[in-house]
């Protein structure tokens, strides 16, 4: 496996914090449509003078700024955070187990997600599904939005009812702050936004481009901007930094408070997204001397109290979110989106140098963190304390292999672990573990949990398709 040293955040790191800065990283080259993308070698180039001002307070939007008028005050975009909510009942079939890659046509896609009018969308290259409630069978568009300009897509999330959110890969700058807003390579991969129209079909919403971030010096929310239109996901502490471009994961909030919301991870951090309004970035972090290593976030989940956990090639960390969108990439104060895990590694598994290669976060029904790498296995993580730079990890035994790419927890206190190549597994609430007979193929890419179903569903995206279990 080639290694690479990922983010190196420069002096706005140590002005704003280790966990939201301006920096830049090297460019991988980009990856063939069905391929993941894989660090490489190499170490970031210093950013140098392209360091944003502080905490972006400087910057000045143009007067063609373009998008809807600023939020209100509180932190609700206009369309009211996730769009308009569809209050239906649960349409699907109540069976234990239902394969609906054979029932419904949906063939094997690459990436899957249900929004919350239950609506399941699929991606597959460079066409886009969904399978809406009443169907036999999907609907599918090709080369919508940024795939019609040739880029990969990568995972797909549900937002509210009829809408999904699609990300891209796309290369790292080796100098990410652009200079002007023509810039060919200023727009380019990061995340879409889709949604169906009344009459079945499935089209572009935007690609996403409003920054909302409220001004800390003020602390009144009376300055908040969107880069000009189409520009896509950018630092919202200065939107002219284009880091988040290469989207590798994403979750949507199922309950509570900021239900509806969806977390996007990237090759840089961790953005937030409400309905058209986002705010970028947070992530672990941990220093080489005075430069800021980040690495790339495929391990990301909510926890049972709605807390947000990610995890990193080398590093993990669990933010405690605001309800304000506003202030999400905020360090300061420490109170305003507290991290009960700041930036940590387990030392059991390897040293904070060597990659971890965590895939997979989540927290059971009895608090229990569990992380899930690659190469590692699954462990058991037990919080020391937020300060310190390490937790305490337990491998959990059993399983027949240590490539782990994705966990989900549910509301019987088990843990469903998803394997490549060797099936999904069940770590029930006695912590009694099982393989999971009744879902077709090896490679288990994909496990959504949605508690809104009645009875709850587990989304089991394989090699072989999707299927869906219940009741747990």
């Amino acid at each position: 496996m080639i290694r690479r040293l990922l983010g190196a955040c420069g002096v706005a790191a140590l002005v704003a914090g280790a966990w939201a800065c301006g920096d830049s990283t090297e460019a991988p080259t980009r990856p063939a449509q069905e391929d993941v993308p894989a660090p490489i070698d190499g170490t970031p180039p210093d950013s140098g003078s392209s360091t944003p001002p502080k905490d972006g307070g400087d910057v000045t939007p143009p007067p063609d700024a373009g998008g809807p008028p600023p939020p209100p005050d509180g932190g609700t975009p206009p369309d009211g955070g996730s769009g308009p909510v569809q209050s239906v009942p649960d349409p699907w079939p109540r069976e234990a187990s239902v394969n609906f890659t054979q029932r419904f046509g949906v063939g094997r896609p690459r990436d899957v997600a249900v929004d919350e009018g239950f609506n399941i969308w699929l991606l597959n290259g460079n066409q886009i599904g969904v399978l809406r409630p009443g169907d036999s069978q999907p609907i599918w568009v090709t080369n919508l939005g940024q795939a019609g300009r040739g880029f990969s897509s990568r995972v797909i999330c549900g937002g509210s009812a009829g809408r999904a959110y699609v990300g891209y890969y796309a290369d790292e700058l080796d100098d990410p702050h652009r200079l002007s807003y023509e810039d060919p390579s200023y727009g380019e991969g990061d995340v879409d936004v889709v949604k169906l129209t009344p009459d079945g079909n499935i089209v572009m919403e935007e690609h996403l481009f409003r920054s909302f971030r409220r001004d800390k010096e003020k602390n009144d929310g009376s300055l908040t901007w969107n880069p000009p239109t189409n520009v896509g996901l950018r630092n919202s502490n200065n939107w002219t930094y284009d880091e988040d471009r290469a989207v590798l994961s994403c979750v949507r909030v199922m309950r509570g408070r900021d239900k509806g919301e969806v977390y996007v991870g990237t090759n840089h951090g961790v953005s937030r997204i409400k309905g058209l309004y986002y705010n970028s970035h947070r992530h672990p972090v941990w220093w080489e001397g005075t430069t800021q290593r980040a690495g790339y976030t495929y391990g990301l989940g909510i926890s049972q109290s709605g807390d947000v956990l990610i995890a990193n090639e080398w590093t993990f960390g669990i933010v405690t979110p605001n309800a304000d969108l506003g202030v999400w990439d905020w360090m300061s104060p420490k109170e305003l989106n507290p991290m009960k895990v700041e930036s940590s590694y387990l030392p059991e598994v390897n040293s904070l140098e060597t990659f971890d290669s965590w895939r997979a976060f989540e927290q059971t029904k009895d608090g229990s963190y569990y992380l899930g790498s690659k190469d590692y296995g699954l462990w058991e993580m037990s919080i020391i304390s937020r300060g310190n730079p390490f937790q305490k990890g337990k491998k959990i035994a059993g399983l027949p292999t240590d490539a782990i790419q994705s966990l989900a927890a549910t509301d019987d206190g088990s843990l469903f672990i998803g394997t490549e190549n060797a099936g999904l597994w069940r770590l029930d609430a006695n912590k009694n573990l099982t393989r999971v007979t009744d879902v077709p193929g090896g490679d288990v890419r994909r496990l959504i949990y949605d508690p809104n179903g009645t009875p709850a569903m587990l989304y089991v995206l394989t090699n072989a398709g999707l299927t869906v279990l219940r009741g747990y």
